[in-house]
């Protein structure tokens, strides 16, 4: 686990060297301050985690001040129901796609039997890349052409997960912030009508953020959860990004659980996010 938070946080790491190049057993808290700005935490959140700490700060208290940002309700298990229903929500270009064939790749590896929905209707691109997807994990999916309603989608893949026996379905949405009335009204009936084709559906609303958009990706979240509620996070492509920090900002600006990060492009490259493992990783690279 620490070896793939590792390779996760290179270039956010390499970005801390620059600015602490020596590993020490103590560190000015103005270092630290540096250290954590440079990391694209956000500022405000910076100074309020230093408020506690001392001039002279060790590893264990530079944990216990990171580690408190995650101090919120989490529940990352699933609530028995079968089928179990996930909708899958972010901006257009956040790694939607991709980490839909992660999670059904994962569910594969568990032994459940998965199928697709492509409610992303807007995009023909969408579509056609989340089918590829299936095919080439052997999951079924149930789509439609560019342009029909999305809730119709919803609708059919859980009848059809429902008729079949399959335990878990996840459903792709469109993400054109730029329209956001429209995708507002969207979304609220996708989420109606898989109420009405499964009571207490969707169980999971799960948000994609991209890592390389930093802190600035909360403004994102926001929009979505005041649009529908969101239940969990997952944060793609942190492996492109120095900016490994913004966790801890989107971490304590949203109160959510992060469930996953995404470590590469292939299906595989899905780990569970762990705040432990994550800061960790982070302080190796600053103290002794």
């Amino acid at each position: 686990m620490f070896n793939l938070f590792k390779k996760v946080l290179g270039k956010t790491n390499s970005a801390i060297k620059d600015v602490a190049p020596s590993k020490r057993k103590v560190i000015p808290k103005e270092d630290f301050e540096d250290i954590l700005l440079e990391a694209d935490v956000h500022y405000d959140l910076v100074e309020r985690l230093l408020e506690s700490l001392p001039e002279k700060i060790s590893r264990i208290q530079a944990f216990n001040s990171l580690i408190s940002v995650f101090q919120y309700d989490a529940d990352f298990k699933e609530n028995g129901q079968k089928p179990f229903v996930e909708m899958i929500i972010g901006v257009n270009g956040a790694g939607k796609t991709t980490t839909i064939a992660k999670l059904a790749y994962r569910y594969q590896e568990e032994g459940k039997k998965v199928i697709l929905g492509a409610g992303d209707t807007f995009r023909a691109a969408a579509i056609e890349q989340l089918t590829r997807w299936a095919d080439k994990l052997n999951i079924p999916i149930i789509a439609t052409q560019q342009g029909h309603d999305p809730s119709a989608v919803v609708f059919d893949t859980i009848a059809s997960a429902k008729a079949k026996g399959y335990d878990n379905i996840i459903i792709d949405t469109a993400g054109r912030l730029h329209t956001q009335t429209n995708l507002s009204e969207e979304l609220k009936k996708m989420i109606r009508i898989a109420g009405k084709a499964l009571e207490g559906a969707p169980h999971r609303k799960m948000l994609i953020l991209d890592g390389t958009q930093g802190s600035s990706s909360i403004n994102q979240a926001k929009a979505f959860n005041d649009m529908i509620g969101i239940d969990g996070i997952i944060i793609t492509k942190l492996d492109g990004t120095a900016k490994g920090g913004s966790v801890l900002s989107i971490a304590d600006e949203l109160k959510m659980p992060i469930f996953y990060i995404g470590t590469g492009e292939q299906p595989k490259d899905l780990i569970q996010f762990k705040a432990n493992a994550y800061i960790n990783t982070i302080l190796d690279e600053i103290f002794i």
